[in-house]
């Protein structure tokens, strides 16, 4: 039997800060204590957290569709002050809205003999969708918090987490 997995997405000061390039707005706000409050349980439990970060180059292409944001090395990169990063957890820059492509992230759950993850953070319709996805066709059991989930779009959160749940066999709750 093996782990349990938390991937805490995004949750970067550029999203959840309203100084940010791409803020999110009181919505986002407002999952961070029960974000603060699964890491904390997933820690308690055993279990692993994986911070997954957006981490762009000053010329990314994903700025042609979005303000630029989180860029590498920027204070908008930042994980949020309220989410600390403690010895044991991973921090996984990507590049992508996937939490898979071209990181490690597969390694480490493969490392840590993690047999399901849950998830957290934001974009619901983007990262978040994208990451249950890649989970979906590798097979591993997935559970979104739907109180931990936070979209810019209130109408793309409600069809992502119905997509979620429908078409990728998600356990939405």
């Amino acid at each position: 039997m093996g782990k349990k997995a938390l991937i805490v997405a995004d949750m970067l000061r550029d999203f959840m800060e309203p100084q940010g390039t791409l803020y999110l707005g009181d919505a986002a706000r407002g999952i961070i204590p029960f974000v603060a409050r699964k890491i904390e349980e997933t820690r308690a439990a055993g279990g692993v957290v994986i911070y997954v970060c957006d981490a762009h180059a000053p010329d990314d292409k994903e700025f042609k569709l979005f303000a630029p944001h989180a860029v590498k090395g920027s204070p908008g990169a930042e994980i949020i002050p309220e989410l600390q990063v403690r010895p044991g957890d991973y921090r996984v820059a990507k590049t992508t809205y996937s939490c898979f492509r071209n990181t490690n992230l597969d390694a480490i759950l493969r490392g840590e003999q993690v047999a399901g993850v849950e998830i957290v953070g934001v974009c619901t319709s983007i990262c978040i969708l994208e990451t249950v996805k890649e989970l979906f066709e590798r097979d591993m059991p997935r559970l979104v918090y739907r109180e931990g989930v936070a979209d810019f779009d209130p109408e793309a959160h409600a069809f992502a987490l119905k997509h979620m749940a429908r078409v990728l066999g998600a356990e939405v709750v």
